[in-house]
């Protein structure tokens, strides 16, 4: 069964897509951009600034979802120019600590809205407690 995950801030930009889903024990996360949820805007201070926003929108994904940092599998991060790799890094490995999930950084063209940072992810879903009869 596909379960939905939803925030309070989901789809504000008319996207069709869900911040999250479900499904067989995954979640998967769609690309969290670097722009504040409660403003609509993109953060300033630059790839650093940036970067922290768009793991603290996947965080909010994940806890909406009731899955923690140390179950994300997979991340794929996609940046206007490798040239961002070594600030980005920094603050992604401070986001997960000594948890190392796989990892891909995809330079690639512009981002929605001149945004630096987009982040989506795989991770695994806790199961629930079996409470056998």
């Amino acid at each position: 069964m596909i379960e939905k995950v939803e925030t309070e801030f989901s789809v504000r930009d008319g996207g069709h897509y869900t911040p999250g889903i479900k499904y067989h024990g995954v979640l998967y996360v769609s690309g969290q951009l670097s722009i504040d949820p409660a403003t609509g805007k993109i953060p300033e201070g630059g790839i650093k600034v940036q970067a922290k926003q768009a793991l603290n929108n996947l965080d909010l994904v994940l806890k909406q979802a009731g899955v923690g940092r140390e179950d994300v599998i997979q991340c794929r991060v996609y940046t206007p120019d490798v040239a961002y790799w070594g600030d980005l890094n920094q603050v992604y490995s401070e986001f997960f600590g000594s948890h190392k999930p796989a990892r891909i950084v995809v330079p690639t063209n512009h981002l929605y809205n001149g945004c630096l940072v987009e982040i989506e992810a795989v991770a695994a879903c806790r199961k629930e407690e079996s409470h056998a009869l």
